[in-house]
C-alpha cells in the first residue's frame, strides 16, 4: 500500500513537472511568434535587454505584473496589441523561469 502511494505522489510530480517544461516551452515559441524575439535575446542584449536580465528584475514577481510593466513600454505597444493577454502572460512566465 506504502509502495502505491509513493508511486501515486511521483507520478503526479512528473506531471506537474512536465507541464510547467511544456509551458516554458509554449511561451518560447509564443515569443517567437510575437515577434519579441526580433529584439530581445535570452542571455544577450539585442535592441532590448537579455531576457535573463528581465526575469533577474522582475524575480518573484506574477506573470500579470510582468505583463502590465510591458505594457507601459512605449516600443512595445504595437505587438501587445496585436497579441492576447493569455498569451502575453505565457510569455511572461516563460521569461521568469529564466
Amino acid at each position: 500500500m506504502k509502495r502505491m502511494i509513493i508511486t501515486g505522489v511521483a507520478g503526479v510530480a512528473i506531471a506537474l513537472f512536465q507541464t510547467a517544461g511544456y509551458a516554458a516551452a509554449d511561451g518560447e515559441a509564443m515569443a517567437k511568434e510575437a515577434g519579441c524575439l526580433n529584439c530581445h535575446a535570452v542571455d544577450k542584449k539585442k535592441v532590448g535587454p537579455a531576457y535573463k536580465d528581465v526575469s533577474a528584475k522582475y524575480k518573484g514577481k506574477a506573470a500579470a505584473e510582468v505583463v502590465t510593466a510591458l505594457k507601459a513600454i512605449a516600443v512595445h505597444k504595437g505587438a501587445t496589441a496585436k497579441t492576447k493577454d493569455d498569451d502575453l502572460k505565457l510569455i511572461a512566465a516563460w521569461i521568469l523561469t529564466l
